[in-house]
């Protein structure tokens, strides 16, 4: 595979056999591999485990599993979407295919535009920005297709100021790309390639954060058809088309099904319906000081926090980081026990037992220890005692003797040493 892999395109999933993952991944793949063979698809796919293949998954910057990766000649495009058959397969033929489609007539433009939410256009000939459209379609076909036609081509709604132009077409209309107020074409495609108002989801969350806008979103039950739920979510609507000219550059706009997952993010408990702003950069977040009832409500919160008068929450601080360990640790220990009782019994219980007998062990070592010692030393010091000095009338009878034996010399020099002694 690996000397050979250049001569064709390769679809591969990289897993880990215990990866859990990548277990709930591989039906889905088995899927995937059937359909691209099925339709002719020139993508060859294939799966590799990455643990017995360490050094090749080493070679494409395989960091977590599972990894997917278009390989195409010396290029590796990472997925970075949802893991389902059609999700996937869609990316593989959008980056197996052509960088630059070119559209070679208004029919054909028509087709595309009914197939694609969001389609970028290049128009003229060859130029320096042209040559930048390309560099930049190389980096983010991942996400979005790229395309190129003349101006005859286009739709007859369209007006062009000057050619070339780089457009993008969304949310039923258009828009061109002005190099002064828009900045670095890159930038200017990463901001655009979603439509003004999106579902959101833990992936669209996760790709939202390479735009640098703030996502203003109306948390919401869309099982919940109440007027409340529904009013939070037509407002939001309402300013991403109303307000685009104002606000795109800055915002993007959507709602959120359910506050489990919003919640984890702030590290707080919203109750449902309500609608915040998060800046995916900082991990900040705005909550609106009172109930949004309209659309200039919403229009209100918005400017405030534009101009720095709306109280940001969260971050990424020192104490927000001890936070979100502390609150980490909480929810895996909760979900383990909620899921598999005994298993959070085990797994916590036994390490906390462990320790307890270790900790009682020393405790009740160094106790006995000190009595022993101090039982040691007294019967020692007694023992001398007895072994010294012996009771006062032996010591008594000994000096007589002593005395009585040694000659006057003797006993004087003998007085002079126990004096010494003494």
């Amino acid at each position: 595979f690996k000397e050979n892999r250049k001569d064709d395109i390769w679809l591969v999933d990289f897993y880990a056999p215990w990866c859990g993952h990548c277990k709930k991944l591989e039906p889905v793949w088995n899927e995937v591999g059937i359909e691209m063979r099925n339709m002719g698809s020139p993508v060859k796919v294939g799966k590799m485990d990455a643990t017995s293949f360490s050094s090749i998954a080493s070679e494409f910057g395989v960091r977590g599993y599972p990894t997917i990766k278009l390989l195409k000649g010396d290029l590796a495009y990472n997925y970075r979407g949802p893991r389902t058959k059609d999700d996937i397969i869609e990316f593989a033929n959008r980056v197996a295919g052509p960088l630059i489609r070119p559209l070679p007539s208004q029919h054909m433009f028509e087709h595309v535009q009914k197939r694609h939410r969001v389609l970028f256009v290049y128009v003229g000939g060859e130029s320096p920005l042209k040559e930048k459209y390309i560099e930049v379609a190389s980096e983010l076909i991942v996400y979005t297709y790229f395309f190129s036609a003349s101006e005859d081509v286009l739709p007859e709604y369209v007006t062009l100021p000057e050619l070339p132009a780089v457009m993008v077409f969304k949310d039923g209309t258009y828009f061109v790309y002005d190099e002064y107020e828009d900045g670095d074409l890159s930038s200017w495609i990463n901001r655009e390639r979603f439509q003004g108002y999106l579902h959101v989801d833990g992936f669209t969350l996760y790709e939202l954060g390479d735009t640098g806008k703030l996502l203003a979103i109306a948390v919401i039950d869309d099982k919940n058809s109440s007027v409340e739920h529904t009013r939070l979510k037509s407002i939001i609507q309402e300013v991403a088309r109303d307000y685009r000219d104002h606000f795109h550059r800055d915002f993007q706009f959507g709602h959120m099904d359910g506050n489990d997952y919003i919640n984890s993010l702030l590290m707080d408990d919203l109750i449902i319906p309500t609608i915040v702003v998060l800046n995916t950069s900082n991990q900040q977040y705005f909550l609106p000081d009172r109930h949004i009832e309209s659309t200039e409500d919403m229009v209100q919160f918005i400017n405030n926090i534009l101009d720095g008068t709306a109280e940001a929450q969260g971050g990424d601080g020192l104490l927000q980081r001890i936070k979100r360990i502390i609150y980490d640790a909480k929810s895996t220990i909760v979900s383990v026990f909620k899921s598999s009782p005994l298993l959070g019994c085990f797994l916590f219980g036994l390490p906390l037992g462990v320790i307890s007998i270790m900790c009682y062990g020393i405790c009740t070592a160094d106790t006995e220890g000190e009595v022993f010692e101090h039982e040691g030393a007294k019967k020692e010091s007694g023992d001398r005692e007895l072994t010294d000095e012996g009771s006062e009338e032996e010591q008594e009878e000994e000096k007589n003797g002593k005395y009585t034996e040694l000659s006057d010399g003797e006993l004087k020099q003998k007085d002079i040493m126990e004096k010494k002694k003494d």
